[in-house]
């Protein structure tokens, strides 16, 4: 009997925006096409900055009722987001307000009584998290005391929440749950005796799913409002984006490096097993849960993040911000005429990112950028020196060997940092699929209903059969890197 052929929906939620993918697979086939997208705008309600959730949550029901009416019906769901961030429900189900954004200045207030209870050491030796102050662990932290918090009997991340509203099942899908700060790096179950210290109710932490496993079926109520004929079941898949992006990585073989390129950078390798040695702490390094028992092992890098500022920056300004136009313009600009950290702090919120980007080169001795080219270009060559120091330090803590960097996710279409990544690595860079997130969310989903079968190798083999990269080959030798990486160090 011959493997079915599924249509899926691929649910895949950004930071800027969300989408609901069509996707069809077979033994031979994977195809995807977009069937609807919606903007994922955040809310600043009495100086704290929200999600809007129910926005999101009518985006996706609009999503699955134009996917369902592209594919002639849907054969199952898997939802895929960014990760930390979270809804607290209450004693009947309610959501207690919309989640609190992660780039929202409140949860930093928090590191430091977090670490009072467990040193940064002991935390990194627990849960092997990168310790970024936007951690849920920190946000739970910075929320005690509040009425909200006192009347939570529930903890949702943002892909389970809405898998709560479409089905009814509650749970944490673990490569989301092993963001939080509150799960264990080596056994993969939830940190209790980490929680009790840290005064979080074992109750607010739901059961764990792993992906592939089915989660429930969209509820009567859902499938009137998106018009489907049910049974429609929706399936665990890697629910942190990053996660399924990585099942959508192309690779051949375990000697590559991925870079996730979209809002965030997410670079690193995939492991066996966790690292959490303090040199690798030390380094900045995070321990996740892949699909399949592995490990991402990644820094996270702020990505486009900058662009994408400066561009709302000059556009609120009346400036043309035509981004094509500005990468051509970049690419004739001289190349490290000046860098900064986009891992600087300074970076992360909302803001005039060109103002900032120019103070940080006049406070490190460096002329700023003088037209927006040159701040383009300046923001691409700090990413390239950044993705750099991350492969290389990548390899050389975790004994993995690399030949080859993909990177995939809406960054594969800007050729100048696909370019600037392979010279600044020294490696060959393969460039796409742009919707690698989607394609793992749905190959998760496929194997699952029996359509495809076999590890990620299998996977990533029929990913490399049916979708096009671009192979960019480093150019050349690595002293102007080293130079210009000696010279940030020391600014």
């Amino acid at each position: 009997m011959s493997a079915p052929e599924l249509a899926l929906a691929a649910v895949d939620l950004g930071a800027s925006s969300g989408r609901v993918m069509v996707a069809r697979v077979g033994p031979e086939r994977l195809e995807l096409q977009e069937a609807h997208r919606f903007a994922n705008r955040p809310v600043r309600l009495r100086g704290t900055l929200h999600w809007d959730l129910p926005a999101l949550y009518a985006g996706v029901l609009d999503g699955l009722r134009a996917a369902g009416r592209d594919a002639g019906g849907l054969d199952g769901i898997g939802i895929d987001s960014w990760a930390v961030d979270h809804g607290l429900l209450d004693d009947d189900g309610v959501l207690l307000g919309n989640p609190v954004h992660y780039r929202d200045d409140r949860h930093g207030t928090a590191v430091a009584a977090v670490h009072s209870v467990v040193g940064p050491e002991e935390l990194y030796r627990v849960s092997g998290l990168q310790q970024l102050p936007f951690n849920t662990v920190f946000q739970l932290a910075a929320a005690r005391g509040t009425a909200q918090f006192a009347a939570a009997r529930r903890m949702l991340l943002v892909p389970d929440l809405l898998a709560y509203w479409l089905t009814g099942a509650v749970g944490a899908e673990i490569t989301n749950a092993s963001t939080t700060g509150l799960l264990e790096a080596t056994t993969g179950e939830w940190a209790w005796k980490l929680a009790d210290r840290l005064g979080i109710p074992r109750e607010l932490l739901p059961p764990l799913r792993r992906p592939g496993e089915r989660l429930g079926e969209l509820t009567d109520g859902v499938l009137a409002d998106t018009g489907l004929t049910g049974p429609v079941p929706l399936t665990a898949v890697g629910s942190h984006d990053t996660a399924s992006a990585v099942v959508g990585v192309p690779a051949d073989g375990e000697r590559f490096a991925y870079v996730s390129c979209g809002t965030w950078s997410l670079v690193g390798v995939e492991l066996e097993k966790p690292v959490l040695t303090e040199a690798s702490r030390r380094a900045g390094f995070t321990n996740e849960r892949g699909v399949d028992g592995t490990v991402r092992y990644l820094r996270n890098v702020m990505g486009l993040w900058l662009l994408q500022e400066s561009l709302r920056s000059w556009a609120a300004a009346g400036l043309p911000a035509d981004l094509s136009g500005l990468l051509a313009a970049a690419a004739e600009v001289p190349a490290f005429t000046a860098v900064v950290d986009p891992d600087d702090a300074r970076f992360l919120p909302p803001g005039d990112m060109p103002a900032r980007i120019a103070a940080y080169c006049a406070e490190t001795g460096q002329t700023p950028p003088q037209d927006r080219a040159g701040t383009v270009r300046c923001i691409l060559d700090s990413l390239a020196l950044a993705y750099r120091r991350a492969v290389r330090e990548a390899a050389e803590l975790s004994g993995r060997e690399v030949d080859v960097v993909h990177l995939v996710g809406g960054g594969a279409r800007n050729s100048l940092l696909c370019r600037l990544a392979a010279d600044a690595c020294g490696l060959p860079v393969v460039a796409g699929p742009v919707e690698a997130a989607a394609l793992g969310n749905a190959l998760v989903q496929a194997r699952a209903g029996g359509a495809v079968a076999g590890g990620l190798g299998e996977l990533r083999a029929l990913l490399r059969e049916t979708h096009q990269t671009r192979t960019y080959p480093p150019s050349g030798g690595q002293d102007a890197w080293d130079a210009v990486e000696r010279r940030l160090c020391r600014g």
